[in-house]
C-alpha cells in the first residue's frame, strides 16, 4: 500500500516592481516588465516548495525609493496586513526602498505578519540572522548611492545656475517657459514695469498696494495683490536678468524686464526704514479728511494716491473695498481733490448759518471773555481769505477741529461739526487775522 503524498504548503508570492523615473514606461516591454519577468522566473523555480505567484500587480512607475509614499507599495502593505501575502519578491532590495530607516519599518511589518522578503539577484532570506546582516549591509550601500546621486544632482543644478540657466520652479510674473528657457510675457511684463515705476515714485508699499487693489491689479492666479507679493516681486533679481543660487547672483540667459537704473532707484528706497518712508509719504500727500470720511456702508475711507508721470492723483478708498473687493461698497473710491473741495465749500456755507454762529459763540464764551456774537461771525467769515494762505498741515488741523465726521452717500455728503472745535478755531482765527491784514 502506497503512502499518501505529503501536503506542500502554498506560499502566496507578491512581486513588487519600481522605477524612479517615468522615462521609457510607455514602451511595450519596459523596466517594470523586466523586473516582473525575472521575479516570476524565480518563483517558478520554487514551485516545488509551494511558491505561487499572485495575479495582482504591484508596480510603482515614476516613484522614488527614498519615500514610502507610493500607491502600489501602500496597496501591498494593506494586503499584507489582511493576510493575503506570504512572500514579497523583488528584483533588487533597492526596488523596495533606498532608505535604511524606511526598510526597517517595512521589515517590522513583514515580521509582524510572518511575511518573508526575497531579492532574486541577492540571495538572502530575512528570516535568518545572516540574511538580516546581509540586508543591512546592502541597504547601507543603497542609501550611500542615493546620497551620492543627490549630491551629483545638486552640483549639476548649482553649475547650471551659475551659467544663468533656468532650472525650473515657480515662473515669475512677466515670464513664461518655452523649451526650458525663460521668455518675456509682454502683457505681464508691462504690469511688472508699472509696479516698479510707481513704487519708485510713491515710495510706500502700503500706498501702492491700496492703489493697485482699487485699480483691480491681481496676481497671475487672479488674487488681489498684497504687500508680501509686492516685496517679493520688487526683490526678485530675475527681473534684471540675473539667476540666483544660494544668495549669489549670476548673469542669466533670459532677457531682463527692468533696467538697472530703475532697479537701483527702487532698492535705494527699500533700504530705508519703512517708518521713514511712511512719514515722508504722509508729508508729501496731505489728506484733509483722513479719519473723518465714511462711505455708505459705514466703513472708513482711507487716503491713497498714484502717479502718472509727473502728476499726482489722490483718492479716498473704502476699507470695505480694500478688504472684500470692488463690489463691497457702492462708492468704492472718490477723488480726493473733488471730495475735499466739496467738504470745504459746504463747511464754509455752514459757518455762515446763524444757528452755527450762535452755537459757536455760546461754546466759545467760557474760553474768551467778552466775545460777542458779531466777533464770532467775523472770525468765521474770515476763514475764506485766510484758508488759501495756510500750509496743508495747518489746513488739515483746522478741518479736524471743525469736523467730527463726513458721510459720503450716493445722494451727496453730510457733515457733522464739532462745536467745541469751532470755538477753538474762532480763537485761532482772531489771533491770525490781524497779521494777515497787515501783510495784505
Amino acid at each position: 500500500m502506497k503512502k499518501p503524498a505529503a501536503t506542500v504548503r502554498k506560499f502566496r508570492c507578491a512581486v513588487y516592481t519600481r522605477k524612479s523615473s517615468e522615462e521609457g514606461l510607455e514602451m511595450e516591454f519596459n523596466s517594470l516588465d523586466a523586473q516582473r519577468e525575472a521575479c516570476g522566473s524565480y518563483i517558478a523555480s520554487q514551485r516545488s516548495e509551494g511558491w505561487v505567484e499572485l495575479a495582482d500587480r504591484y508596480d510603482d512607475g515614476g516613484f522614488s525609493g527614498g519615500t514610502l509614499e507610493r500607491p502600489a507599495l501602500k496597496r501591498l502593505l494593506a494586503d499584507i496586513e489582511e493576510n493575503r501575502v506570504d512572500v514579497v519578491v523583488v528584483y533588487k532590495i533597492d526596488r523596495l526602498s533606498r532608505s535604511l530607516m524606511d526598510f526597517a519599518r517595512l521589515v517590522e511589518v513583514f515580521d509582524r505578519n510572518n511575511v518573508t522578503f526575497v531579492s532574486v539577484t541577492q540571495a538572502f532570506n530575512t528570516t535568518t540572522s545572516m540574511g538580516r546582516l546581509t540586508l543591512n549591509i546592502l541597504l547601507s550601500f543603497a542609501q550611500f548611492e542615493r546620497e551620492v546621486i543627490g549630491e551629483r544632482i545638486r552640483d549639476k543644478f548649482a553649475a547650471s545656475r551659475k551659467r544663468g540657466m533656468w532650472m525650473g520652479g515657480f515662473v515669475p510674473l512677466g515670464y513664461e517657459v518655452r523649451d526650458r528657457k525663460l521668455l518675456i510675457h509682454e502683457a505681464e511684463a508691462k504690469t511688472v514695469r508699472m509696479i516698479f515705476e510707481r513704487f519708485s515714485e510713491v515710495g510706500s508699499a502700503t500706498t501702492l498696494v491700496r492703489s493697485l487693489i482699487t485699480e483691480g491689479v491681481t496676481t497671475r492666479r487672479g488674487k488681489p495683490v498684497d504687500k508680501g507679493f509686492l516685496y517679493k516681486l520688487l526683490n526678485n533679481r530675475v527681473y534684471v536678468g540675473e539667476a540666483v543660487h544660494k544668495g549669489t547672483a549670476y548673469p542669466g540667459e533670459h532677457a531682463p524686464i527692468i533696467d538697472r537704473s530703475l532697479w537701483d532707484r527702487v532698492h535705494a528706497i527699500l533700504r530705508e526704514s519703512p517708518r521713514v518712508r511712511a512719514g515722508r509719504t504722509r508729508a508729501a500727500t496731505p489728506a484733509l479728511l483722513k479719519g473723518l470720511l465714511f462711505g455708505p456702508t459705514g466703513s472708513a475711507m482711507t487716503p491713497t494716491h498714484t502717479r502718472r508721470g509727473d502728476r499726482l492723483y489722490r483718492y479716498y478708498v473704502s476699507q470695505s473695498v480694500l478688504k472684500s473687493g470692488a463690489g463691497a461698497c457702492p462708492i468704492g473710491r472718490v477723488q480726493a481733490a473733488e471730495i475735499e473741495t466739496a467738504v470745504i465749500d459746504q463747511l464754509r456755507g455752514l459757518l455762515r448759518a446763524p444757528e452755527v454762529i450762535i452755537g459757536t459763540w455760546r461754546s466759545a464764551r467760557p474760553e474768551v471773555d467778552g466775545l460777542t456774537e458779531a466777533e464770532v461771525r467775523e472770525a468765521l467769515e474770515g476763514l475764506d481769505p485766510v484758508w488759501d494762505e495756510l500750509f496743508p498741515a495747518e489746513q488739515a488741523r483746522i478741518v479736524h477741529l471743525l469736523v467730527e465726521r463726513v458721510d459720503v452717500g450716493t445722494d451727496g455728503i453730510a457733515i457733522r461739526l464739532r462745536t467745541a472745535g469751532l470755538a477753538r478755531v474762532v480763537a485761532d482765527l482772531r489771533a491770525v487775522r490781524p497779521e494777515m491784514q497787515e501783510v495784505a
